[in-house]
């Protein structure tokens, strides 16, 4: 029934996660219903590998774990591919989400990453080194941000030479 060799303080072989994931978000919610208010918890979460992958998760759960689990799965299945060239993005991207306006440019070798906020979070964690951002619209909502900034990074696309198209 139970196996005493597998016991001796030995885990068995367990998978390490590839993404790094970055809470951005945590809130508690309500709902007013006839009995009172309801209360959950809000998670937003941001997953990347720092090789060109990142994801974004909004999820509401009963507790904080239940509620930040949600959102990391999420997060996993939303993965969009960022180009990354010279360890910055291939052109200007400019991208809106609700009140959220952010531009995204690319910067020389050396300069960082010169972003704010989530914007910082999430290129950070898609391992873009290089970058110069600025939010455009006058909101602050974390998650309009974080889903205009994913927006924009979906809308990259890798530069072509004029050789490779004379070919």
């Amino acid at each position: 029934m139970f196996d005493r060799k597998q016991s001796r303080g030995r885990k068995p072989f367990e998978k390490k996660d590839e993404f790094d994931s970055k809470l951005l978000d945590l809130a508690r919610v309500m709902r007013m219903t006839g009995g009172g208010r309801r209360f959950r918890f809000r998670a937003a979460i941001v997953v990347g590998d720092k090789k060109g992958r990142i994801g974004f998760g909004l999820a509401k759960g009963a507790d904080v774990a239940q509620a930040v689990e949600k959102a990391t799965k999420a997060a996993k299945k939303n993965i969009v591919l960022v180009p990354i060239v010279n360890e910055t993005i291939p052109h200007l991207v400019e991208a809106k989400f609700g009140a959220a306006r952010i531009m995204l440019k690319p910067q020389r070798k050396g300069r960082g990453l010169v972003a704010g906020g989530t914007v910082r979070v999430i290129c950070s964690l898609a391992g873009i080194r290089n970058i110069s951002s600025k939010k455009i619209g006058k909101t602050s909502n974390k998650i309009n941000n974080a889903k205009a900034t994913i927006k924009a990074l979906k809308q990259l696309k890798y530069a072509t030479t004029s050789t490779e198209t004379n070919s």
